[in-house]
């Protein structure tokens, strides 16, 4: 048979008193009741409602009362738990007050600790190394008294985007072992980055290379269109278009660069199973190697597609 719950403390009491050297008896004879207490989720605990130096045995006489409510715990009660749990300790000898008031122990949670636990756990959960998120309630946070008790802050109801430069957001605080509320509040966002910037006039057809970039630190909630990804020293890309001074760079603004350009004359070779025929044309658009452009023939005039192989041939098949 398995040993009850009492057995099991009661026993756990006696290996700890004989590992500190301590009797029953070492306890002074009358037991001071407090008059107020305050605890956390835990619950109530014989060590904290009678005050003896040594101190008691940190036995849970009851649950914590919830927030805001009060818990009202006599003599009579504690002896009775005592009675099932720790028969030794059950005295008759008792000083102070008849009963104690019992509540939770609370703290203030303000407006900075908020916003530094909502922007924690946004950069987490949704921006993640898109920037640096900074976020700013729209209203102010009155502050709210929450138990004096770790808890995590988690988003109920968010932007199914993600974050926006505006949100309303709704999240609840949770401890160890109870919910303590749901809020909601209204933010205004922005995700700092370093993007690359035309730090001057920028033309259609220059290289990365050869563009006047900067990096600079903008807001990139908004900017609605994917950034290009920029290695300044690349010969291997081009704009392709024109940039306004202190533009971001966006990706459609980025091409290959292209090897043959428009109007150049190149070969066109012409397969035909083994056989391969060298055709002098025209490249009618630009193209990097591996793309399709269009070619004319220079006697003929005829107009077909090709694929670019390098800067003076074009793969045509027939």
């Amino acid at each position: 048979m398995k040993p009850s719950l009492a057995a099991l403390t009661r026993r756990l009491l006696l290996v700890t008193l004989a590992s500190v050297g301590l009797s029953f008896q070492a306890w002074p004879a009358a037991w001071t009741l407090a008059t107020d207490l305050r605890v956390d989720s835990q619950g109530v605990l014989l060590s904290d409602v009678v005050k003896t130096e040594p101190a008691l045995p940190p036995i849970r006489l009851a649950d914590a009362p919830e927030v805001g409510k009060i818990l009202f715990l006599s003599r009579a009660r504690i002896l009775a738990e005592l009675q099932t749990v720790a028969p030794e300790l059950t005295t008759s000898n008792w000083a102070g007050a008849a009963q104690i008031r019992i509540t939770r122990r609370l703290r203030r949670l303000d407006e900075v600790e908020l916003l530094a636990t909502l922007t924690d756990t946004l950069q987490a959960e949704f921006v993640r190394d898109r920037g640096q998120l900074e976020l700013k309630l729209t209203r102010p946070w009155p502050g709210v008294s929450i138990p004096d008790e770790p808890f995590t802050l988690k988003l109920t109801d968010h932007p199914a985007s993600g974050v926006t430069a505006r949100s309303l957001l709704r999240f609840e605080l949770r401890g160890e072992r109870e919910l303590f509320g749901t809020w909601t509040v209204s933010a205004d966002a922005k995700v700092w980055r370093e993007v690359w910037v035309a730090r001057s006039p920028l033309t259609r057809n220059t290289s990365v290379r050869d563009a006047d970039l900067v990096r600079e630190r903008r807001d990139v909630l908004t900017l609605f269109q994917p950034l290009a990804h920029v290695v300044p020293e690349e010969d291997a890309c081009e704009l392709s278009e024109n940039v306004a001074a202190g533009s971001p760079i966006y990706a459609r603004m980025l091409r290959v660069r292209p090897v043959i350009r428009r109007g150049k004359l190149v070969d066109a070779l012409i397969r035909d199973g083994a056989l391969n025929i060298s055709v002098r044309v025209e490249a009618l658009d630009d193209g990097a190697p591996g793309q399709q452009v269009r070619v004319r023939n220079l006697k003929s005039k005829r107009e077909f597609r090709g694929k670019v192989q390098d800067e003076q041939t074009v793969i045509v098949p027939l």
